[in-house]
């Protein structure tokens, strides 16, 4: 239960681009086709699939305070966390580097169309962002943290391939001049953030909260209504 509330949870209600607003920079310039946002979502997928686990591992058993302790009672006192972003950051830049040979080798068309923001996959924030929050969230086990980078990167793919599908079809739309562009992508972002909101209480409710809220949405409204009376009267006097 607890891998999949994570899995539905790191997709939808904390989404990388919706909710944290990571990762904007190819998000804003890679979807303009599908094509390429489906290629450049799939790579981050993959990029975070392994990096997120194996940052896991360098936190757990090297970062952590006391994480050396399986060399020796002598390194129990070690603390290691001040090199999490050297590490996490070389870690993701080789899972980089795997990705664009292995794009670069079997689809030259995809790796053309990405250009220079294949490589920019290591100054991602996102994928980043994943690590770190895997890190500050103190994810238990290394299957959860798995299951944590690659929902996250599934959320990440989901934003760009539905933003670039949009964008696609508004080539159509007569937009406003002011907002073509970019100015009619950060509208549509909000938009979809906003829609994205509504999965907050996807994995939140609770049958024994209900009641509570009901009585203070109730208590609201009825002073909502007593104070538009007063208005009322005193507008009729």
């Amino acid at each position: 239960m607890e891998h999949l509330e994570l899995f539905f949870k790191s997709i939808f209600i904390d989404n990388m681009v919706f909710a944290t607003f990571l990762g904007m920079c190819s998000y804003l310039a890679v979807s303009k086709k599908v094509s390429t946002a489906v290629g450049l979502g799939a790579a981050v997928i993959f990029v975070m699939a392994i990096t997120v686990p194996v940052n896991w591992l360098l936190d757990t058993y090297v970062l952590k305070e006391g994480a050396l302790v399986w060399l020796g009672e002598e390194y129990a006192s070690y603390d290691l966390s001040f090199l999490s972003f050297i590490l996490f950051i070389a870690t993701i830049a080789t899972m980089v580097q795997l990705v664009e040979i292995v794009v670069e080798k079997f689809s030259p068309s995809l790796y053309n169309s990405l250009g220079i923001f294949l490589p920019l996959i290591a100054v991602n924030c996102a994928i980043l962002g994943g690590s770190l929050f895997m890190q500050s969230r103190e994810i238990p086990t290394l299957g959860m943290a798995l299951n944590y980078g690659v929902s996250s990167g599934i959320g990440w793919f989901l934003a760009i391939l539905a933003i670039a599908a949009i964008r696609e079809k508004i080539r159509y739309s007569n937009v406003p001049a002011p907002l073509r562009g970019l100015g009619i992508t950060f509208i549509l972002t909000g938009l979809m953030a906003i829609g994205f909101m509504s999965f907050g209480g996807m994995l939140t409710g609770d049958e024994g909260n209900k009641k509570p809220v009901k009585e203070e949405v109730q208590a609201e409204a009825e002073e909502l209504l007593d104070e538009s009376k007063e208005m009322v009267l005193n507008t009729n006097k």
